[in-house]
């Protein structure tokens, strides 16, 4: 069984499925879309009937403080994806990114067995199904421009300055996109 939650965000729902909330809690796909978008992302073999629930057990506290403005609660929630080992390397790789803080697509290649291999880098951002947990948001380009993000420049925009403000001492997390 899996476990769907929708939050809301200032850039559209946020939804979360999990699995084993009694016993291991682990978040297996998340994203800035409905619960079916997301559940069409996973694996074949991997899909199960999928159970709405209004709380997400010793996940949903860390998950409300992140979208409040505490950018570092969700760093250790338990999360598993299927991937080769280079994009479980890359997704490891994107977990150490501090939130406030980005990383060009070359940089986290060059921290892989594989230095050179930019457009993999770039391919496992695109496969991450779990985002924000799996933070691809931090990937940039090497000119510093956003890139791609599958929720869109938007939300990508809004997750950065979300966590760069939040990360300022003092200042308030962000609620609204910054128009330029």
């Amino acid at each position: 069984m899996i476990n769907s939650c929708t939050y809301d965000t200032p850039v559209g729902p946020l939804t979360c499925l999990a699995r084993d909330l009694d016993r291991n809690p682990m978040i297996i796909a998340a994203g800035f879309c409905r619960a079916d978008e997301l559940v069409d992302r996973l694996p074949a073999d991997d899909r199960q009937d999928v159970r709405p629930v209004d709380h997400l057990g010793p996940l949903q506290e860390p998950i409300e403080a992140y979208l409040g403005g505490d950018v570092t609660a969700i760093d250790g929630l338990p999360v598993a994806q299927p991937g080769t080992e280079l994009q479980q390397e890359v997704w490891s790789g994107l977990r150490a990114i501090p939130a406030g803080e980005t990383r060009s697509y070359a940089e986290l290649a060059r921290r892989t067995s594989k230095p050179n291999a930019v457009r993999a880098v770039g391919s496992a951002c695109g496969r991450n199904l779990v985002a924000p947990f799996v933070p691809c948001h931090r990937a940039l380009r090497s000119d510093g421009s956003l890139g791609g993000y599958l929720y869109g420049l938007d939300v990508k925009r809004w997750l950065l300055d979300h966590e760069s403000a939040a990360r300022s001492p003092g200042a308030p997390p962000v609620h609204q996109l910054d128009a330029s």
